[in-house]
């Protein structure tokens, strides 16, 4: 099997959708000019619209190559963009995905972000070609980790001062799911309904 790529993705409250240039003043209203959303992440608040454009422009282009992952998350109800998720290859051999996302503050604590990675996870083992996804965050961000439970990750260790984000050095936290833990999971689910 072949990767294919980023391709429109939904959930019950989401749309997981390609991003333009046009979605740069939300992107920046929303989240991307937000110090406390970026705060445990590696790039710094966008100070203006046009940075934001100028960036998502670049990442358009992408789009055409089946390795790159990386979506807005737009809420249903409001059809307001809420934040990012994506994927990045981290071992193409060994056939591994690493996860990043981010949501501003106003839909922080509603279950969004572990609904957009759940569809991610499944995108990403039925329909491309991974065998292992994975992420990682800041210790002291500890509602990512969460997320990353809820989502069906499990966590694998702590690496000290591994982590260099707006805050410096940092202590990073692993979590990953297999495919076939991921298989297993999905069994018991519709087993159990």
């Amino acid at each position: 099997m072949e990767n294919i790529g980023t391709i429109r993705l939904e959930t019950k409250r989401l749309n997981l959708a390609l991003l333009t240039p046009e979605d740069a003043q939300q992107m920046f209203d929303h989240w991307a000019s937000d110090a406390k959303v970026t705060k445990y992440l590696s790039w710094k608040p966008y100070q203006t619209v046009k940075d934001v454009r100028n960036n998502l422009s670049e990442y358009q282009k992408n789009y055409i190559d089946v390795d790159y992952f990386f979506w807005g998350i737009e809420e249903k109800g409001s059809q307001q963009l809420i934040g990012t998720i994506s994927a990045s290859v981290a071992d193409k051999t060994a056939k591994v995905a690493e996860i990043g996302y981010c949501i501003g503050q106003n839909w922080w604590c509603k279950g969004y972000t572990s609904e957009a990675l759940e569809e991610v996870i499944a995108y990403l083992f039925e329909k491309n070609d991974f065998k292992r996804i994975e992420a990682i965050h800041d210790a002291d961000n500890t509602p990512s980790g969460k997320v990353m439970e809820k989502a069906g990750m499990h966590y694998e260790g702590t690496l000290r001062q591994r982590l260099v984000n707006n805050r410096g050095l940092v202590d990073a936290v692993y979590y990953a799911i297999l495919k076939k833990d991921y298989i297993n999971q999905k069994a018991k689910q519709q087993f159990h309904q």
